[in-house]
């Protein structure tokens, strides 16, 4: 039986909103208590933690630690002890890449904790009235307690146990609310979730994020790498420019095949058949054939695409 053009919306529309999901709803029905937070160290006072969520960036120091991303609520007291291992100084400051939940589920606890929280004005708003849940019912916001101090429109630069952190927005880009995290010294750069180095990418629509944000934020990664900059995506290992360079290229490359094909007078599920991503589906690391993430890419691509006609 043919799926109609209206199927692939919906499950757009439904994938999106899936990602939307607040932090509470996020960990809902999920089991936490086998998760195991890995510390990987990068240079001598930087480390990034994975656990379950986003990866977290954590620079120690005298001046005390400073973390970017908190990952799930029911994981906090298990990367505390995580941090406790590597520094002896108390976390003060924390930036939000973004909303989403496996980013930003941790914040209560973290902001009761005395941590002081950064993020851009769009996602402190977002946080405090989320968007819907994808069934339509409403999502709790976050408490008082967990939301950003400290907000932002324009670059800022914070000075911590030697290092100079710049926190850069970039404009619309996975969510409304997106902040590159730049280490300067380090020479690294995290992402939060406009780049990952697995999957295809995500722009989410009902969280105000664009396919020309994403390619925009892409390209300011690109221009402020240098030959040893060490990339730290949302999720996924890390990268150097080159990597960015090619996803980027990548998304360009689909992009003008889905716009082709709309220009041809294609519907969203000839589109979708054709299956424009296969070739690039064997290099993409947790992308799959024919893959969720990929189809979920195409269909966001469509409806954004023939909304610009």
């Amino acid at each position: 039986m043919k799926k109609s053009t209206g199927f692939y919306l919906r499950a757009a529309v439904a994938a999106a909103g899936a990602i939307a999901l607040s932090a509470s709803a996020w960990a809902q029905g999920q089991d936490f208590s086998k998760v195991e937070i890995k510390t990987n160290k990068v240079t001598n006072n930087f480390y990034t933690l994975d656990g379950q969520g986003g990866t977290i960036g954590v620079l120690t120091g005298p001046d005390g630690t400073f973390m970017v991303d908190s990952q799930f609520a029911p994981l906090s007291d298990k990367i505390m002890a995580a941090i406790k291992q590597i520094s002896t100084t108390p976390i003060r400051f924390m930036v939000n890449t973004h909303v989403h939940g496996d980013h930003t589920g941790g914040d209560e606890n973290f902001g009761k904790a005395g941590v002081t929280i950064f993020a851009r004005e769009e996602l402190r708003e977002r946080l405090a009235h989320p968007a819907p849940l994808a069934n339509g019912n409403p999502a709790p916001a976050t408490a008082a307690v967990g939301l950003p101090v400290i907000t932002y429109d324009g670059p800022v630069k914070i000075h911590l146990n030697g290092e100079v952190i710049d926190l850069i927005p970039v404009r619309a880009a996975h969510t409304d609310g997106d902040t590159m995290v730049k280490f300067e010294n380090a020479d690294i750069i995290m992402t939060g979730d406009f780049y990952r180095s697995l999957g295809y990418p995500f722009f989410d629509k009902a969280n105000g994020g664009s396919l020309n944000g994403l390619i925009g934020g892409l390209d300011e990664v690109i221009a402020l790498c240098g030959p040893n900059t060490k990339v730290v995506p949302g999720h996924g290992a890390t990268v150097d420019r080159t990597a960015v360079a090619a996803h980027r290229d990548m998304v360009l490359a689909i992009r003008d095949e889905v716009k082709k094909m709309i220009a041809e007078g294609k519907s969203q599920q000839d589109v979708a058949a054709a299956k424009i991503t296969a070739k690039w589906d064997p290099k993409v690391v947790g992308g799959g054939t024919p893959g969720a993430q990929a189809d979920r890419f195409i269909a966001a691509l469509y409806t954004e695409l023939k909304a610009q006609k």
